[in-house]
């Protein structure tokens, strides 16, 4: 059978829809079945109604019974709160290490604040243990740790279709920003560590959190890895990567900004404001950091400059 057929085969018997959205927003896994009809993340909030929309559309009159987060970045989590209104009786299910975070709302605990990003209130009613299995539509889904990108990230693997959702652990050209390590905690190993436990798996089909659904898991697992070791040699590479991955993705939330404007930002945004050179005249320095920043990420066509202005392209 050909490939596209064979996955395509794998995902109808698993009861998927997928869709994919933008980099602002993390893609969607709608599972239906036999069984509790499912989505994996839903989006940043910005996008929380489009988010709404699509899903009941795909639902098609059914309701929606559980929300499963992979981990609780803002993109993977922003639209909780929209769909815990629109859907009364969900349950949503959250990685255990940041339950406690979420009871208590702590906005700095669970990156928003460090990130410069947003995500509306919301609760959760269980969460999703590595090790444990759960029923999503017709069949059963393994929860595997995916430590790296977050330290309480999960991956969701359906053994008999061979299907992998794997949020940010590994996309077709590499993986998501290691945030841990913008805080100074080793975790590069970990990203290793959860390389080779997708390997070992050794999923048919991969459904990202960003980008599209891809079938060659070796080209990627070796497109990852390469990137992985870059960062290991080179350290202030990743640092300097991230960087520029905030402010693209505030970029796209604001479409356009002032530099001044997002100077401040960048200055008031605890995980890019470490990396800001202080020697010497500090806001002097800053401009010059991230005008350099800016012609680099104008160059690579993410984003381009009119004057003192910056706007997304």
């Amino acid at each position: 059978m050909h490939a596209l057929s064979t996955f395509q085969a794998a995902l109808d018997a698993a009861g998927i829809s997928f869709i994919e959205r933008g980099w602002l927003s993390a893609n969607n896994t709608l599972i239906l079945g036999d069984g509790p009809s499912a989505l994996v993340d839903s989006g940043y909030c910005i996008h929380a109604q489009q988010t709404v929309a699509l899903v009941r559309q795909a639902l098609g009159g059914r309701t929606l019974d559980l929300l499963l987060n992979t981990h609780l970045h803002s993109d993977h989590c922003g639209g909780n709160a929209a769909l815990q209104a629109e859907h009364p009786d969900l349950q949503v299910f959250i990685p255990p290490g940041h339950a406690q975070a979420v009871e208590d709302w702590d906005p700095v605990e669970l990156t928003f604040e460090p990130t410069g990003q947003a995500c509306p209130r919301f609760t959760h009613q269980a969460v999703l243990r590595p090790g444990s299995d759960i029923q999503l539509g017709t069949q059963r889904w393994e929860i595997h740790a995916a430590k790296g990108h977050d330290p309480h990230s999960i991956v969701l693997f359906q053994p008999d279709q061979r299907i992998l959702i794997s949020a940010d652990a590994l996309w077709e050209n590499g993986f998501g920003v290691v945030f841990p390590e913008l805080e100074g905690v080793s975790a590069f190993d970990e990203v290793g560590a959860t390389l080779d436990a997708i390997e070992a798996l050794n999923p048919l089909v991969v459904l990202p959190g960003h980008g599209s659904i891809f079938t060659d898991v070796t080209a990627a697992l070796g497109k990852a890895r390469s990137r992985l070791e870059q960062f290991v040699k080179h350290p202030e590479k990743h640092q300097r990567h991230a960087v520029k991955v905030l402010l693209k993705y505030k970029l796209l939330e604001w479409q356009k900004v002032s530099k001044e404007v997002l100077l401040q930002w960048t200055r008031n945004t605890a995980y890019i404001r470490r990396f800001i050179p202080e020697q010497g005249n500090e806001l002097h320095q800053a401009r010059l950091w991230l005008d350099e920043l800016l012609v680099e990420l104008e160059r690579s066509g993410a984003l381009r400059m009119e004057n003192e202005q910056v706007l997304n392209s």
